[in-house]
């Protein structure tokens, strides 16, 4: 499934598009999220190991979770912000398009 956002006035219909393309993009992510103890650091850490430098911790293990996703979804927004490429996940990809 490939997504594509347009960097122009998002009308109501693409804005809703964009909405729904980076929900599933998110649940795919999470998915592959790894979480683990850090006893020395006394945190509970997350990452998901196909999108470089993501990762997150939480001072719980409930909390990590949530805590994860919001690093994502920053990790999506800078990444689009400054023209990263993002990583397809489980077929789902986020494909840039700039419009003049």
């Amino acid at each position: 499934m490939y997504y594509t956002v347009s960097k122009d006035r998002l009308g109501v219909d693409k804005l809703w598009w964009t909405i729904a393309m980076i929900t599933s993009y998110i649940q795919a992510a999470m998915r592959h999220a790894r979480y683990e103890w850090l006893p020395d650091d006394g945190i509970y850490y997350g990452e998901i190991p196909e999108l470089p430098g993501m990762w997150g911790s939480a001072a719980t293990q409930e909390e990590l979770p949530a805590a994860l996703q919001d690093a994502l979804e920053g990790w999506i927004a800078l990444g689009l912000s400054l023209n990263h490429p993002i990583p397809t996940i489980d077929g789902v990809a986020i494909i840039v398009s700039h419009v003049a």
